[in-house]
């Protein structure tokens, strides 16, 4: 079976934390922070990612509250996930996110760094935090199918 490689974005209306995964090590990594404007991103750069690491589907963090019901910033990451599926043409997933701040915030403290001097690290940790949610989320469902 062909290994697969995934891009995982945190979407947010000024930063957009992007990070790498890939079936083969079901390990996600942090890359980068992509600056965004209004919720628009820098196409440039997510292009430049998109040839770089030529990954078979994206994965979009869906930002619920904590009851599930959707905000204003769900609607800017659905729109960001259609975005993404309309211009380069690959399957996007959308994965609840709902801690996904919280564990990247978790992460910096043990690691002795400030999370508000260190936004875009932050941001690209959350980006891990979503990727490495869909790998593992991927794995257990094939591990049950293959039962």
């Amino acid at each position: 079976m062909k290994a697969l490689t995934f891009l995982g974005f945190d979407y947010g209306e000024k930063h957009i934390g992007v990070a790498v995964g890939g079936t083969h090590s079901q390990l996600a990594q942090p890359l980068t922070t992509l600056d965004a404007r209004k919720g628009t991103p820098d196409w440039g750069q997510i292009s430049r990612l998109i040839n770089e690491w030529n990954p078979d589907a994206l994965v979009v963090g869906l930002p619920l509250n904590m009851d599930g019901t959707e905000n204003r910033i769900t609607r800017g990451a659905r729109r960001f996930g259609n975005r993404l599926k309309d211009r380069y043409n690959l399957p996007v997933h959308m994965v609840d996110e709902r801690l996904s701040s919280r564990v990247a915030k978790d992460t910096l403290f043990e690691a002795g760094i400030p999370s508000k001097r260190h936004k875009q690290k932050l941001d690209k940790l959350a980006a891990q935090t979503i990727l490495q949610a869909f790998l593992h989320e991927r794995k257990k469902v094939s591990l049950e199918r293959d039962r």
